[in-house]
């Protein structure tokens, strides 16, 4: 923004043939503080209005060539000098008529001969002052409309980008509502079929199937979004160790080997022969080679070619996803890490929200790494580049292979489940009473406390939503009864950050699930407290 400059000196053109004069104005208005300048003839003054700006012309009426009148007629016609003040000073011109002249040549005063000191200066310091703040108001002016003119073109780009921020929204808001309605039709479709009784037991497993892969889908999309939100408050919190890039290779392709052999992909993976390290978090590695692994084998056609190639670069170690699929277009290349970017925004169902890339970028950069995208345009492939500063390799453990996790072995226990979804609290019931639990059901708190008061229940499992007695309030009155003194009071619950774990630890709770809960980690939870009380 710009500043209003003050103006403390004006300059103050003195006109008149006899240098004797000049002298005396000057001595006169020295003592004003303005800078005074003399010209000896019309022309000289004119020289000098073309070069600087001039506040006052005092100028003399008679004088040879061009007089006073005819040199305030043409200060008068030019557009620079409609501010400036003519005082004209005269010996003998000092009639009505004189005067009027001079006006009409565009003179705003005059000062007779001789010249009363107090009265000259009195009368140029009014005009000085007045040109002072003219000026002043002119570029507080000119200034004022800039700033509208910015404040204009600032709210205009405001607007367009609003319109455009509402534009995404709704996109967005568009492709939730599509990517998530995809993994529950096949749902819908398998759990109709499963009422069919005369169901083969192939169509059941293979129902089932469909099911679990589905919902499996939708917890990812959930994940990813869940993500974004905790990344953008800055609430990812990486726990760091030094990780060996060939035990996050192992995990990241396990994860993804079904999906690259489902569509018949060759899939090579080139390891450098050293050891390599960085400082990071496991986990989020994983997720940022899974990622760009899924993505690859996702955006190649059957049969394509999938190369995974880890090498040391200095410093640094490089890891290269490149893929023989179908490319990204030039123009998408730039902003294909940008939050909701969709790749290739015409595929059909399954390619996600756009947040996998933006995910992947702001977990590398935390990671203290860059990645980039190469593509030589549509069908062309695509390879993405991760480089991720190494570590010392010493004391760094080598990690258990992941292996296919296993329902543990529990003893029967007594199990209340309390959830106001029905539907949630009854496929849970049946899923405890097949591995042999004793399952009894409640739909709110109250009728929890109800129930366990008869049941004496080894385990509790509450959702936090529920009415008439949420479940907080449930498991702290559950610890003030006899019976929930020991009794092992699991939250089962879609809130899965910090502060909702804080909440349901100072509420009595033992564990925190978040929904959906998978039976592997409901039944390892059961087996590790049936072991700790034992």
């Amino acid at each position: 923004m710009t500043t209003t400059t003050r103006i403390d000196r004006v300059n103050i053109l003195l006109v008149d043939d006899q240098p004797a004069k000049l002298l005396t104005y000057e001595t006169i208005l020295s003592g004003l503080g303005q800078t005074l300048i003399r010209a000896s003839s019309a022309t000289d003054a004119l020289e000098y209005l073309l070069r600087q700006e001039i506040a006052v012309v005092l100028v003399d009426v008679c004088m040879p060539d061009l007089d006073g009148y005819e040199l305030a007629g043409m200060i008068r016609q030019h557009p620079r000098f409609q501010q400036t003040s003519i005082i004209f000073v005269s010996a003998i011109l000092m009639t009505d008529l004189d005067r009027i002249r001079g006006y009409e040549c565009g003179a705003v005063d005059y000062v007779p001969v001789p010249v009363v000191p107090e009265i000259l200066r009195a009368k140029v310091s009014v005009f000085a002052d007045l040109y002072r703040k003219t000026r002043a108001l002119e570029r507080l002016n000119a200034e004022l409309e800039q700033r509208v003119t910015e404040r204009t073109a600032a709210l205009e780009a405001t607007t367009l980008s609003l319109q455009e921020a509402d534009r995404r929204k709704d996109e967005f808001l568009a492709m939730v509502a599509h990517e998530l309605r995809n993994p529950l039709a096949p749902i819908r479709t398998a759990a109709q079929l499963l009422k069919v009784k005369e169901l083969s037991e192939v169509h059941q497993v293979r129902a089932r199937d469909i099911i679990e892969r589905q919902v499996e889908h939708l917890v990812c999309l959930i994940d990813d979004l869940l993500d974004v939100s905790r990344i953008t408050r800055g609430m990812i919190t990486l726990r760091r160790e030094p990780v060996l890039i060939a035990a996050v290779v192992a995990r990241a392709v396990e994860g993804i080997r079904h999906a690259i052999d489902a569509r018949h992909h060759d899939f090579k993976v080139e390891l450098s022969d050293q050891l390599l390290a960085v400082e990071g978090d496991k986990t989020r590695l994983v997720q940022v080679l899974g990622n760009l692994l899924h993505n690859a084998a996702k955006f190649t056609d059957t049969g394509g070619h999938i190369v995974l190639k880890v090498e040391r670069d200095g410093r640094n170690v490089v890891i290269r996803v490149k893929d023989s699929g179908i490319g990204i277009a030039t123009q998408t290349l730039p902003r294909v890490f940008d939050l909701f970017t969709r790749v290739h925004p015409t595929t059909e169902p399954g390619e996600g929200l756009g947040i996998g890339l933006a995910l992947v970028r702001r977990l590398v950069e935390m990671h203290g790494g860059t990645v980039s995208a190469q593509s030589d345009g549509l069908g062309q492939g695509a390879e993405f580049v991760v480089t991720l500063p190494l570590v010392s390799t010493h004391n760094v453990s080598q990690g258990e292979p992941m292996q296919q996790s296993a329902l543990p072995k529990v003893s029967a226990r007594r199990i209340v489940v309390a959830d106001d979804n029905h539907d949630s609290a009854e496929a849970l019931a049946t899923l405890l009473q097949l591995h042999g639990h004793e399952v009894r059901v409640a739909n709110d708190g109250v009728e929890a406390l109800r129930v366990a008061e008869g049941f004496n229940p080894d385990v509790v499992l509450l959702d936090l939503g529920m009415p008439k007695m949420d479940g907080y309030e449930t498991a702290r009155l559950a610890r003030t009864k006899p019976w929930g003194k020991g009794v092992l009071i699991v939250a089962l619950t879609g809130w899965g950050q910090d502060r909702d774990r804080q909440r349901t630890a100072e509420a009595g709770f033992d564990a925190h699930l978040i929904k959906p809960v998978t039976d592997v980690d409901l039944f390892q939870l059961l087996a590790s407290a049936n072991a700790a009380s034992s």
